[in-house]
């Protein structure tokens, strides 16, 4: 079956969190609120061998397992837009967007034979789903790899960088690993957020003091945008707790 699809710049999907490559993440630390997902996929999804492989798979107390990967986010709450979205519903980063908005309503996180889902735009979303518009995929096949193909191998990138990360960070917090396994346990799944500065350790390139210095201002303004907002209590929390933290790293 063909499915076309082509972007009519509505900006109606460029609200909510978006997952990034720890190379986006770091490029659009000045912008992007930024923490890590621990998102778990149960068995029998056809994308669950390929998140096995750019993440690990995680025993369960009932003798079963879950594969989990864990990704940058830039997080902002659901409904709430991008901060690279200017008011005209353009991208304000457009040049130097990151990977996953190029290689959108594809994605390189999930098996080829599992995109068409993706392809069937959100209720209010202007997407041209119509016989006109671009062909991106035929015969559970994508007809245009190149961003796809890039999103891919920064994927596999990453997870030099991240399964270590993910296996020390469970070794040496316990109560992660709990958390993670009681979400796994839900019926709808779900994830867990985790500060991004614990990844920051294993970026050996990475300069802690710019990058804080990137990060505080986002997470502040993050804050006051939160502030006072009950459906955000909890963000509000998140972003003033990891302005604190930056701000403490840059006084010291």
């Amino acid at each position: 079956m063909d499915h076309h699809f082509g972007c009519t710049a509505c900006g109606k999907c460029c609200h909510g969190w978006l997952p990034l490559s720890i190379k986006d993440a770091l490029a659009h630390a000045d912008r992007f609120p930024l923490f890590l997902f621990w998102m778990p996929a149960r068995p029998g999804g056809k994308s669950y061998d390929l998140t096995a492989r750019l993440g690990f798979e995680l025993k369960l107390k009932n003798r079963k397992k879950v594969a989990v990967r864990v990704f940058p986010v830039s997080y902002v709450p659901t409904g709430m837009a991008c901060p690279a979205l200017a008011e005209d519903g353009l991208c304000q980063v457009h040049e130097n967007k990151p990977q996953r908005c190029r290689t959108m309503p594809l994605s390189g996180s999930r098996a080829e034979n599992d995109q068409v889902d993706l392809l069937r735009p959100k209720p209010g979303w202007d997407c041209d789903i119509s016989a006109e518009a671009p062909l991106v995929y035929q015969d559970k096949k994508i007809v245009g790899r190149e961003d796809f193909k890039a999103e891919r191998q920064r994927l596999e990138a990453d997870s030099n960088i991240l399964k270590p990360f993910a296996q020390l960070m469970l070794d040496s917090v316990p109560s992660l690993r709990m958390d993670l396994q009681k979400v796994a346990l839900r019926p709808k799944g779900g994830h867990i957020i985790v500060n991004f500065s614990t990844l920051i350790p294993r970026l050996a390139d990475v300069d802690i003091l710019d990058f804080a210095a990137k990060q505080q201002p986002v997470m502040q303004a993050f804050a006051q945008k939160t502030k006072g907002h009950a459906d955000y209590s909890q963000d509000h929390k998140r972003y003033q707790a990891c302005a604190d933290a930056w701000q403490q790293v840059l006084e010291s």
